[in-house]
């Protein structure tokens, strides 16, 4: 009640917020039913309002008025309904279930809303049930609350139980929208349950609980499996825009698939439906959802199938328009109604709440009736109209205010007079008002003007209602002049104005019609004049001038006014006269006639009486004939026949009635018309009667509550007036008193008295009293006798009894006797007689009768609803008892869910409480083998709770159990009694004898032994290791690591701890049911290590030139690990050219050094450690400071030369040791013999070397000396040089030579100044080998006016000497200069020494510093499978580097650069690493399964080894076998997981993965859980049928035809592949030849030996073209292809005449995916390298294996044998060169990363011993090493050797640079040797290894910068260097000094065996299926002819003319290539060392 009160007051407000200003509105027009408990009543707002305050009233439907009933019905003055709470027997269907409505009334009109059903609901005895259901396993079951039909519209389900706790939706269960239970997934244990439905009433708030039903569970039968529908729909009818749910499900074996159709078609795929196992869910309902659903539900044995259909509907929605209307009487009015919504709606009109009634002005048009038109709109039709909808229980409406008022049109705004010109425009404006809006029109002189080109007019409506008119005349006559009239008009009627426009011209009249005038009326005459000026207007009559009386007025325009027209005197000529000159004047005549109006005498009705004779004149005294008369009554025509009679005569006429009656009452009219008027008059004719009875009232009786008419009819004239009046009491009436007329009391139109709800206190006499004035008064007495009908006053609504005892109820009635009392029990009459158990006693107590029911005694069927009937012959009454039986409850059902080692986990199921409220439970358990006297007790559990754990149980031991629950009635019997038993437990003791011993800074070894025997409690599995931080600011928390026991002694090391930091360390056992109690925590701190911080606030200040002062303060505590034994401030210099000076340390205990003996004026960068007794810590940063100024240094050198015979010039170097900023330089110059005392001072700018000293004495000899001076002072002097004056001038060149150093890259400027006379010329040359080439000029080169060499970016082929000479008639001079160009420094060589869990320790060799000093080093590494590269930045003096906080197991891939002064160098070989761990791996010695029960299974986790890496996931999924979909679990602990909900008696299927940084490791199992009794399955059985056949043939034929698709997949893209590859590499080969062709020419400067040519690049796999000459290298191509190019094509692309090609081919050894690659052509910084191009590595980065070749031809057109990949048979010409170099990746093998390619060939490296062994195995068996020498290296090699080590390289050969701690000898190097001399005739197909070996030749080929003892070894001295261009040789020698680490073999000429057999003019050779590449190279003495050089170069006497040997290099990797070698005996001894290969272990 209150919630629809809130709602309709919230309405209002919301209402009043929203249609503020209007008049009338609704609150809430949209509730339309109200229904409400009897119990409690109802409170209805008024759902219409209006502002002013608008009158509200309530009526029934039928249009009664509503009225007050006491305690029954009450209108309050706010207009609020309320019904009050009432008992059954005083339930009036008119007032508690019928339709209301209610009025809101104001001036503005009167509205009605939608009816209202008001409905009252009794409280009535109602039960719920639920039925008992079956379903099979594995399908759904579905329970539905059964309510009764009667209740069913008001009770819903509120939840459901299961055992009493409230289920809530989720995992199986599934409540539906309309209360139905799902349980999807039956399982055994859902049998176990009782499921119960909870009601509650929507209105009287009671909630009823339904019985218990249970689920019967049965094994699928497939015999009996077809579908059977459980759940479906019917059709319905929804609300669009709700959610609807149409439930369709079914049972079967298979489980039913469900199809859903729609119309016959699948449903349509839209987000809204929803598919779920309740059925198909509908939200957001549309109209196009309508139609017919069929849910289809089929398996393998049959289908079902349920029709329905929905129907959704719109709600009605009404708009009518127009809202708001005013407008004028007369006018139409439309209003339209617009409906939207569903269809099939009926349209009611209503006006003021009337139904509209069509009459004559009022119609309704449509289709649906939805336009109501008005016409000719009455004052009456005023008011509020609306427009109702109703579809079924729908009704909308909508309402619209008219507003009618007088219309009539008024003139707001007009024209004035005015004069103009003819052709003057001119505009008039006209603008009324009225309603409706009024039409203007115009007139001229009464003539309406004519629409032309010259009159115009326009007309429109303003807002406000005005309409505004223009009459425009656009060129103006005479003729347009005159009086202008515009008229308004609308259906009311119409209003004019004039006024005379005048156009100047000559005057005239215009013609003038006769008028008409009727007499009595004002008549205007105008005179119609035109043209303008005129002087008057004059009118006259009868020759008089007017006016001659008061009733005539002459205007000033000419108008003539004749006021009450008189027909005599106003008839006749009138004369308008119009003086246009003074003397001349115009007229016209226009004749009057009068016409005059009919007169009507007045007459009057005397008073009449029936049956008089009446007569009545009408005579016309006046008018104009013919008149005609006529007679109307009532306003309606007298017809013959009604006992009237009409005489009519010509001037008058009569009314006759011979006998008056009252039918003749009215109003008659006399109406007389002629041609002037018709005119009217009106009289009333009154019959008068007195009163009389037409129905006496008679005594008579009324029913209490019901509604009684008290009968009293009465008729007369005027009507009588009827007053009821009462006597109260049943004696004598003593005095009557008027009756006050309310609601309830009410006098009918026919004069009876209604009273609508009789009471008590109506009893009495009732007088009925007429009376009109005529006559005397009547009246009538009777009496009213009031009947009660039976009524029951008084009994209990609920009550209680106890089972087993008596209970008496108690019912009370009264009304009038006899009252007959009858018992039901539910539905059921009681008989007392045929059940003994009732009785029923009856006493009658006066006014009351009181009935007894006794139940002798309560039982538990007594729980029902008890009905007292009281019956008497008024009418009968009901009342309820609701009768509660209590009892002590039925014992709970026990059930045992888990089992543990000291604890158990119950459940129980309450079954019937007693009908009282459980207050608790008990449970007691002993010792099975005890009696029940010395049990234990859990007591006074609570009532909410259904599964307790009784703890502190002994493991390993039987117990008994059993329950008891309690109300508060009593206790139940004991529960039925179940038998347990515990597992075993974890160990009770810890671990014993803990000790710790540190081993380094960051290790700590922990010993123990195992726990005592008597507290493992099971055999001890393993360890878990917890220790944590104890130091300050630690979290306190443990680690924690876990072994595998071994024994009784164990031992463990605990890894990457901090580092001098206390740790606590406890121990615990474990076993299989968990770990025990840790031991006592020990303390122990880990060794000192170097400080991890550098010291803070480091500061430096520079104290004088050469002393500074360092500061600095303690690094933080925790940061020292050890205790600080002092500090190191490390500084060194920093030069202007860039360069460093040597570091210098030096070491203090003090937070404070004083630095002395520095260099002045120096930049210095300083560092500063802390050290303990581990060693350094970390530097600071680097702290810059400078020295302060000081005087200089000495020049560094001085020159004087004599420019003329009167002035020299001296020239010096700027200060070795400036000191400071050189501000000037002072020049002494004395004579010694001269005589003066003083010498000569010269000063000059800083930035001026030299100075001209003129005014010399010829002859005389003069000391010069130079001084530098900063701002310190004047420096030291530098040596004194004597000059004299000369006539002749030599050339002398003034500039110094020495060495000049330079970054690379650089513009240099050499300066050669020279003087002499005449001026000398000046020659640069630069030295190279034995000669002096000169300078040229050039782009690169420029040679300035002054003598400056310019060299442009320089290079680090520009270092040398270079020679600056100035010559002169006279003489010459020369200077050398020694240029350095420093480079970037050459990549390092970088190794792995050790690797650990978390760490890899790096070592590396720097390479060549490139003529500066290295500043650090940049350390990259990552993840191996990412490219996202870290960076670590290293000091210069550190040769190794440990990475640290790795990941553990993960490979990792490092590289290192090296930066100097110039900047970062190449970067090195990438290398890759990993650290120790592996993917976890599951112990077959663990018991996975510790419990298995029928829906639970307990899994121990233990077995998981982390494999050294923590686990971070164990993902568990598991499925019924036979299952597709898995169900997850995701644990991060490696303890006890439960699987749960598992179904009875199932085989599951199990896999596990454990994961951790390494990897991740599997596992699969399978188990059963056991049947509902506890006993196991059988092992599953596969049934052969139709569906395992279809699962096999499809199981077996999608492998089939996925890998057809693969194949053919492949096969395409390879041929797609192959063509691409070969079109690019025709067009590389092509851009090629022509490249080679277009760069075929000589140097520009002559040298000795061949010319040097251009210079081809081949890199096979990525065919990469590049042809180098000397402006450098050009990429061409790049393609992962061999490169096809044939003999004949070689030859044709290289020139025919001498000169070297040097040929550098990559070839692929193993495998496609290559990384990122170092050209190894590229040369040393300077030379322009072209780096190759980086490929991004796929997830196999490690199997990069290639190979390359550099081979230099210098001769072509020789004859050609075959060279290998791997074997070469060496020439001996100087500078002919074979080098193999290759570059090796670390493999994984199989057992460490199964996702990498592990392929083995003897022709590459290994990654482990097995492989390598293999390899060893495979190598034996090659033909070419039949005969060779095998040597092999034992090395000792862990488990994770493939993990730890990478290969190494020497300048000699490759070596292991590190190894892991021995574990187990194998292989791991052998050496494959050639066959002896004399076995070389066997061996004639053997390749021959070439050796690794420097010549002389490749020392005398290096360049200067390179030639030291570091880079060569001795030369032959009898070998002298030979004349190669300096290019060349630098070529050549850079092919060779620059290869990444990896193993080197280089052509000795010096080392070639003797005895070899000579070659056969052809080589024997295998041939590849492949296009082949020819590689020159010298290897035969046989002569052959050789074209002459392009240079005149002799040879060196110990070479010989060779033939060139072609080379087949094929792309196959899987072949072994073949080579003969042949040659005579050689004159060179055999190197030491020769012809091995190696194989090595990476």
């Amino acid at each position: 009640m209150w919630l629809v009160t809130f709602f309709l007051l919230y309405s209002l407000r919301k209402a009043h917020t929203e249609d503020v200003g209007t008049s009338l509105y609704f609150v809430n027009d949209s509730i339309q039913q109200v229904t409400f408990s009897s119990t409690v009543g109802v409170v209805i707002p008024c759902p219409a309002a209006g502002s002013p305050s608008a009158v509200l009233r309530w009526y029934l439907a039928t249009g009664d008025d509503i009225y007050d009933v006491p305690h029954i019905r009450h209108v309050h003055a706010n207009g609020t309904l309320q019904l009050y709470p009432f008992s059954p027997s005083a339930f009036n269907s008119f007032i508690h279930d019928n339709d209301y409505f209610c009025t809101a009334e104001n001036s503005a009109g009167k509205i009605r809303s939608p009816n209202i059903r008001v409905k009252a609901v009794f409280r009535e005895p109602y039960t719920v049930r639920v039925e008992d259901q079956r379903s099979m396993r594995g399908n759904v079951a579905v329970f539905k609350c059964l309510i009764p039909s009667s209740v069913q519209e008001y009770v819903s389900v509120v939840s459901w139980e299961k055992d009493t706790v409230s289920i809530i939706p989720e995992n199986r269960f599934f409540i539906t929208s309309y209360g139905g239970l799902y349980i999807s997934d039956v399982q055994k244990e859902d049998a176990l349950s009782t499921y119960r439905c909870i009601t509650k009433h929507k209105y009287s708030g009671e909630t009823r609980q339904s019985n218990g039903a249970r689920l019967s569970v049965s094994d699928a039968d497939p015999a009996e499996s077809i579908p059977t529908m459980l759940d479906s729909f019917q059709s319905r009818e929804v609300r669009a825009g709700r959610l609807v749910e149409l439930p369709c499900i079914a049972s079967g074996y298979p489980n039913p698939a469900i199809r859903w159709l729609k119309d016959g078609r699948p449903l349509p795929a839209d987000g809204r439906w929803a598919k779920r196992i309740t059925g198909l869910s509908i939200a957001d309902l549309r109209v196009e959802d309508s139609g017919t659903y069929i849910c289809e539900v089929t398996n393998t044995f049959g289908s079902a199938e349920v029709t329905g259909t929905l129907t959704v509907i719109d709600p009605l929605r009404v708009t009518l328009t127009p809202k708001k209307l005013k407008t004028g009487i007369g006018s139409t009015v439309i209003l339209s109604c617009a409906l939207s919504g569903s269809p099939e709606y009926v349209i009611r009109w209503y006006r003021n709440t009337d139904l509209v009634v069509v009459d004559d002005f009022i119609s309704i048009r449509g289709i649906s009736n939805e336009t109501l038109l008005i016409t000719a709109a009455q004052k009456s039709h005023s008011g509020a109209y609306q427009c109702f909808a109703t579809r079924k229980s729908q009704t909308a409406q909508d309402f619209s205010i008219i507003t009618l008022e007088d219309g009539t049109p008024r003139i707001v705004s007009s024209f004035s007079e005015k004069v103009v010109n003819p052709g003057e425009q001119f505009s008039l404006m006209c603008a009324a008002k009225g309603a409706p809006p009024p039409t203007v029109t115009w007139a001229l002189d009464d003539e309406p003007i004519p629409r032309d080109n010259g009159h115009r007019t326009n007309q429109y409506t303003m807002s406000d209602g005005t309409t505004v008119s223009h009459m425009n005349v656009t060129s103006p006559q005479i003729k347009d002049g005159g009086v202008y009239r515009c008229t308004a008009r609308n259906s009311v009627g119409s209003a004019e104005y004039q006024a005379r426009i005048n156009v100047r011209g000559p005057p005239s009249i215009r013609a003038m019609k006769n008028i008409t005038a009727v007499a009595g009326r004002d008549t205007f005459i105008n005179c119609r004049v035109i043209g303008y000026p005129y002087y008057s207007i004059k009118w006259y009559k009868d020759s008089l001038l007017l006016p001659d009386n008061h009733r005539q007025v002459v205007f000033e325009n000419g108008t003539l006014k004749l006021m009450d027209v008189q027909k005599g005197m106003d008839e006749g000529e009138y004369l308008c006269s119009v003086l246009i000159q003074p003397q001349l004047s115009i007229s016209q005549s226009v004749h009057v006639t009068v016409k005059v109006p009919p007169l009507i005498q007045p007459f009057e009705f005397p008073p009449a009486s029936i049956g008089q004779l009446l007569y009545i004149p009408c005579v016309v005294s006046s008018g104009d004939m013919p008149i005609h008369i006529t007679w109307r009554k009532d306003g309606h025509v007298i017809l013959s026949g009604s006992g009237v009679t009409i005489e009519s005569k010509e001037f008058m006429s009569s009314l006759q009635i011979s006998s008056v009656s009252l039918k003749h009452n009215g109003n008659y009219t006399c109406i007389a018309s002629n041609a002037a008027a018709t005119v009217s008059r009106e009289r009333q004719l009154i019959v008068r009667v007195p009163p009389r009875f037409v129905v006496q009232p008679n005594n008579q009786d009324g029913i209490y509550g019901k509604a009684g008419v008290l009968n009293c009819s009465v008729d007369g004239y005027p009507p009588p007036k009827v007053m009821w009046k009462h006597a109260k009491g049943s004696g004598n009436p003593q005095q009557y008193h008027p009756i006050p007329l309310t609601g309830r009391i009410q006098i009918l139109p026919n004069s009876s008295l209604l009273i609508r709800h009789v009471l008590e206190e109506d009893i009495g006499y009732y007088l009925c009293q007429a009376s009109n004035g005529v006559g005397t008064d009547i009246s009538k007495s009777m009496f009213l006798t009031v009947k009660i009908p039976a009524m029951i006053t008084s009994h209990p609504n609920t009550t209680i009894a106890i089972k087993g005892q008596s209970k008496e109820l108690n019912c009370t009635a009264r009304g009038e006797r006899p009252i007959i009392i009858r018992w039901e029990k539910g539905d059921t009459v009681i008989d007392p007689d045929r059940n003994m158990r009732y009785a029923i006693a009856t006493k009658d107590n006066g006014d009351e009768v009181i009935s007894t029911l006794k139940l002798k005694p309560a039982d538990r069927g007594d729980s029902v609803f008890f009905s007292c009937h009281a019956i008497n012959s008024y009418g009968e009454d009901r009342g309820l008892i609701q009768l509660t039986v209590q009892e002590p409850p039925d014992p709970p059902e026990l059930e045992i869910r888990e089992v543990k080692a000291r604890s158990m986990n119950l459940r129980w199921t309450q079954r019937f409480d007693g009908n009282s409220i459980i207050t608790g439970f008990d449970i007691e358990y002993k010792n099975k083998s005890d009696s029940w006297d010395f049990k234990q007790s859990t007591r006074n559990i609570s009532p909410t709770i259904n599964q307790a754990n009784i703890v502190d149980l002994h493991p390993a031991s039987v117990y008994s159990i059993r329950m008891y629950s309690f109300n508060k009635i009593g206790r139940s019997e004991p529960s039925k009694e179940l038998t347990i038993s515990t597992e075993e437990a974890a160990p009770d003791g810890p671990p014993m004898d803990v000790t710790l011993q540190p081993m380094t800074s960051q290790s700590i070894q922990v010993t123990w032994k195992a726990p005592k025997k008597e507290l493992q409690n099971g055999v001890i599995r393993g360890y878990q290791i917890g220790y944590r931080e104890n130091s300050p600011g630690s979290n306190g928390q443990y680690s924690i690591v876990e072994m595998k026991a071994t024994g009784d002694s164990e031992v463990y090391t605990l890894d990457n701890l901090k580092k001098f930091a206390q740790y606590g360390v406890v121990v615990q056992a474990f076993n299989r049911a968990g770990t025990g109690p840790s031991s006592s925590e020990i303390n122990a701190t880990t060794l000192e290590d170097v400080p991890s911080q550098p010291p803070e606030n480091v500061r430096a200040i520079s104290i004088t030139s050469d002393v500074a002062v360092i500061s600095w303060s303690e690094p933080p505590r925790s940061t020292l690990n050890g205790v600080l034994k002092g500090y190191r401030v490390i500084f060194w210099s920093l030069y202007m050219d860039g360069e460093w000076g040597e570091m210098q340390n030096i070491t203090t205990t003090r937070e404070r050094v004083e630095l002395r003996g520095m260099e002045k004026f120096t930049n210095y960068s300083v560092q500063v450690l802390a050290y303990t007794q581990a060693g350094d810590g970390v530097r600071s940063s680097v702290l810059y400071i400078q020295t302060k100024e000081d005087i200089p240094g000495p020049p560094a050198g001085i020159k004087a030369v004599p420019s003329s015979a009167s002035s020299v010039v001296v020239s010096w170097l700027p200060p070795a040791k400036p000191n400071g900023i050189i501000r000037k330089y002072t020049i002494f110059c004395s004579s010694p013999g001269s005589g003066q005392p003083a010498p000569s001072e010269y000063e000059t700018s800083p930035d001026q070397l030299f100075y001209r000293i003129a005014h010399l004495n010829r002859g005389q000899q003069y000391m010069l000396w130079v001084a530098a001076v900063t701002s310190a002072g004047r420096g030291n002097i530098s040596e004194k040089v004597t000059i004299e004056p000369a006539g002749k001038a030599p050339a002398k060149i003034i500039s110094f030579g020495g060495t000049v150093t330079t970054p690379w890259m650089k513009d240099v400027r050499l300066p050669c100044n020279s003087v002499g006379e005449p001026v000398p010329a000046i020659k640069w040359t630069k030295d190279s080998e034995d000669s002096a080439i000169p300078v040229t000029v050039d782009g690169h080169r420029l040679i300035q006016a002054n003598g400056t060499l310019v060299l442009r970016s320089v290079k680090a082929e520009d270092s040398g000497y270079y020679t600056c000479t100035a010559t002169n008639t006279w003489g010459f001079d020369t200077i050398i200069i020694n240029l350095l160009v420093q480079v970037p420094p050459d990549q390092p060589r970088l190794t792995v020494s050790k690797t650990s869990a978390s760490s890899i320790t790096l070592a590396w060799i720097p390479g060549d510093n490139g003529g500066s000093s290295i500043r650090g080093f940049v350390l990259q590494y990552s993840v191996d499978n990412s490219e996202e590269w870290k960076d670590v930045f290293i000091s210069s003096s550190e040769r190794s580097f440990k990475l640290e906080s790795l990941k553990c197991g993960t490979w990792y891939k490092v590289k290192l650069a090296a930066k100097n002064s110039v900047g970062a160098g190449r970067i090195s070989e990438i290398i890759e690493a990993k650290t120790h761990g592996r993917e976890p791996s599951f112990s077959k010695d663990q018991h996975l399964f510790t419990h298995i029960n029928s829906t639970h299974a307990r899994l121990n986790l233990q077995g998981w080894s982390s494999g050294g890496c923590p686990i971070t996931a164990i993902v568990l999924e598991y499925r019924p076998k036979g299952n597709w979909g898995w169900q997850s679990l995701r644990t991060n602990s490696s303890g006890e997981v439960f699987l749960t909900e598992l179904r009875e008696a199932t085989w599951y299927e199990l896999r596990m993965k454990a994961c951790n940084s390494a990897g991740c490791g599997n596992e699969s199992t399978q188990f059963a859980t056991l049947d509902y009794d506890g006993s196991t399955i059988p092992p599953i059985k596969s049934a052969q049928g139709e569906g395992d056949d279809v699962k096999k043939l499809f199981t077996i034929a999608c492998p089939i035809i996925l890998a057809t698709l693969g194949v053919a997949l492949l096969f395409i893209i390879r041929k797609k592949r192959k063509e691409k590859r070969l079109k690019r590499l025709r067009d590389a080969k092509s851009l090629a030849e022509m490249l080679i062709s277009k760069n075929n020419r000589s140097f520009d400067t002559p040298v000795k030996g061949p010319p040097q040519g251009p210079r081809l690049h081949i890199d096979i796999p990525r065919v990469q073209l590049l042809i180098e000459d000397k402006e450098g290298i050009k990429q061409l191509g790049d393609d992962k292809a061999t490169i096809p190019v044939t003999d004949t094509e070689f030859s044709q692309a290289v020139n025919p005449q001498s000169f070297c090609t040097g040929v550098s081919l990559h070839h692929p050894a193993l495998i496609q995916n290559t990384g990122p690659l170092i050209d190894m052509s590229d040369i040393r910084p300077g030379t322009n390298p072209v780096s190759r191009k980086s490929v991004k590595s796929a997830h196999s980065t490690r199997n990069r294996y290639s190979s390359q070749w550099t081979l230099t031809k210098c001769q072509a057109s020789t004859p050609a044998r075959t060279l290998t990949s791997d074997w070469r048979t060496v020439g001996s010409q100087h500078g002919i060169t074979v080098t193999e170099s290759d570059s090796y990746s670390a493999s994984l093998s199989q057992d460490t990363d199964k996702g990498r390619n592990s392929m083995v060939s003897t022709e590459s490296a290994s990654s482990t011993y097995e492989e390598l062994a293999r390899a060893y195995e495979h190598a034996k068996l090659e033909e070419q090493l039949q005969h060779a020498k095998f040597e092999i290296t034992e090395c000792f090699i862990s488990d994770s050797s493939s993990d730890q080590m990478t290969t190494g390289t020497t300048d000699n050969a490759d070596s292991m640079t590190s190894m892991s701690t021995p574990s187990e000898p194998g292989i791991c190097r052998f050496t494959a040797s050639p066959p002896k001399p004399q076995d070389s005739e066997r061996g004639k197909s053997v390749a021959v290894p070439i050796p690794h070996r420097a010549s002389k030749s490749d020392y005398c080929n290096l360049p200067l910068y390179v030639k030291s003892d570091a880079f060569f070894r001795k030369p032959d001295s009898h070998e002298p260097c030979p004349v190669v261009p300096p290019r060349e040789a630098s070529i050549r020698s850079l092919a060779r000094g620059y290869h990444p680490p990896a193993r080197h073999l280089t052509l000795d000429p010096a080392a070639k065996p003797p005895g070899l057999p000579p070659p056969s003019s052809s080589s024997s050779s295998t041939t590849l299926p492949q296009r082949t590449l020819p590689m020159p190279t010298a290897a035969s003495t046989a002569p052959a002819p050789a074209p002459a050089p392009a240079a005149p170069a002799e040879p060196p006497a110990n070479t010989t003319t060779t033939t060139t040997t072609h080379s087949k290099v094929g792309g196959s990797r899987d072949s072994l290539l073949e080579m003969s070698t042949s040659g005579a005996g050689r004159a060179q001894k055999q190197g030491a060392g020769a012809y091995s290969k190696s194989y090595t272990l990476v």
